[in-house]
């Protein structure tokens, strides 16, 4: 009847103190009201979901060295944790940019930080990919410290709607912003078994690419198409049965984290994104500018120290960090997705 009043429907019972389905994890992904839960799972070596913890940040301010009235660009805007603790720094005063290509999470970082009291007088927010870090703004504009952390947001991994996790079955996308490019899946139907096996290499180091690149073709050409999360795992399952079988489900774990990393990287072009961040980089800081870069695999970090030697040695940086920086024992203990990081850093001459 079209008077009756609509039932009430009560919210999923949370379960337990840490629930493995996404949208059990309410209280999680409300931390302005369930602040004691959230301090909990973080304090397990847990991300809250819906949150990304940020790493590395007193290393980070340590080298960006930032003071009040300066202009400052964060190209990976993401949750807004390093953003918030540079804003801090700044003191109200001088101006930051930030950057994200994901049209998802970026408003909800923006509204974050207008809630905490930062508006657009004290930083401006585009949604634009870091390779355009020429266009962010005026020409004559130059910053004072730069920073890019290259990996992806737990925001994206852990909301199974996006496809990027092995670990829910979603269609594979993979795509940091939803309305550009192809899938994950549309792509691997253009590559060659070859490039397929290169891919996997280059792009995560993947000791099992050629037996993985060639179970992927096998079902293309058996008519098994790769449309979803759990078909790409199938697959991977099925190429690691040769692995002994007391090795063989830790190996099928790394196997697809690296295999999805591999093709998440492809889909989104994200070497040539920071080929060009890194090449038009330079220009766009002012004199005795800081830069950090945090990387997260060794493609990455290859990239960051190949161009951070080549303009180190052309003197226009006028100083480079020797070795990585890595992060505490203490922080891969509350922060088990810190362990991989590298930081490098450089002053511009």
């Amino acid at each position: 009847m079209e008077n009756e009043e609509k039932q009430h429907k009560r919210r999923v019972r949370y379960k337990g103190k840490y629930p493995k389905s996404y949208k059990e994890k309410y209280k999680e992904l409300q931390p302005e009201k369930y602040a004691d839960t959230v301090a909990r799972v973080i304090q397990k070596g847990s991300t809250p979901a819906g949150m990304h913890i940020s790493i590395m940040v007193q290393e980070i301010l340590d080298v960006l060295n930032i003071s009040p009235g300066e202009i400052g660009l964060d190209v990976t805007l993401g949750y807004g944790g390093h953003t918030l603790e540079m804003l801090q720094k700044l003191n109200k005063t001088g101006h930051l940019y930030a950057l994200d290509i994901d049209p998802i999470e970026l408003p909800k970082t923006k509204k974050r930080l207008e809630d905490l009291g930062y508006g657009p007088e004290h930083i401006t927010i585009q949604n634009i990919n870091f390779s355009d870090v020429d266009q962010v703004a005026e020409t004559e504009l130059k910053f004072d410290f730069v920073l890019a952390d290259l990996g992806v947001s737990s925001m994206q991994i852990d909301n199974p709607e996006r496809g990027f996790s092995y670990k829910t079955d979603r269609t594979l996308d993979l795509k940091m912003n939803p309305s550009k490019g192809i899938t994950a899946a549309d792509r691997l139907k253009k590559l060659t078994q070859y490039e397929i096996e290169g891919m996997l290499i280059e792009n995560s180091d993947e000791p099992h690419a050629e037996k993985i690149s060639r179970e992927i073709m096998k079902n293309m050409y058996i008519g098994n198409g790769i449309q979803t999360t759990a078909d790409l795992r199938r697959v991977i399952f099925d190429a690691l049965q040769f692995v002994p079988e007391s090795n063989r489900e830790y190996e099928i774990k790394k196997s697809s984290q690296r295999t999805f990393q591999a093709l998440r990287i492809d889909v989104n072009k994200e070497y040539d994104s920071l080929f060009d961040f890194l090449d038009k980089l330079p220009e766009q800081m002012a004199s005795g500018g800081r830069v950090a870069i945090l990387s997260f695999h060794s493609g990455e970090d290859r990239l960051v120290k190949k161009a951070f030697k080549k303009f180190y040695k052309d003197g226009i940086y006028s100083s480079i960090s020797k070795e990585i920086i890595r992060p505490s024992d203490e922080e891969c203990r509350l922060n088990p997705r810190a362990k991989s990081t590298k930081m490098r850093w450089a002053i511009k001459a």
